[in-house]
């Protein structure tokens, strides 16, 4: 697999909860790939949410410190910082597609990082924005290459 992936929050979370099932095992699986290719890309807004939903609403929470280990790590990874700019564009994203705010500074950040994929359950799989294509990892077999 060539070029970057932009990761969701649900991807992140999903690969840090082991109560998350099946989706635990195929987050794993893809995080593990991203570290190896490094072609994982994660904006700020992303990392905050992480921290949030992996401390207070995963299966099997995570400790305050691990998830700061957590962060640290994936700190190393291409981060995008929203900036003035990138918000501006989400608000015409929000209009243009009808998307929530959220989705749509996150979908600026992958844009503004120059990823040709955003990895996210919460799109409609194979959606595109631009050059940008969304795939759900969930709907895949886990043998089958996100291309």
């Amino acid at each position: 697999m060539t070029g970057k992936a932009f990761v969701d929050t649900n991807i992140l979370v999903y690969a840090h909860d082991r109560g998350a099932g099946a989706k635990f095992d195929q987050a794993r699986r893809l995080v593990a790939e991203l570290w190896e290719n490094r072609s994982g890309v994660l904006s700020t807004q992303v990392l905050q949410e992480f921290y949030i939903n992996v401390r207070r609403r995963a299966a099997h929470p995570i400790s305050r410190r691990e998830a700061r280990s957590v962060l640290e790590d994936y700190m190393t990874w291409e981060v995008v910082v929203n900036t003035g700019d990138s918000i501006l564009s989400a608000v015409e994203l929000e209009r243009r597609h009808h998307l929530s705010f959220w989705d749509a500074l996150i979908v600026q950040a992958a844009i503004d990082s120059g990823a040709d994929r955003l990895l996210s359950e919460d799109f409609q799989h194979r959606r595109r924005f631009g050059h940008l294509r969304v795939f759900n990892p969930f709907r895949l077999c886990p043998d089958t290459p996100i291309e």
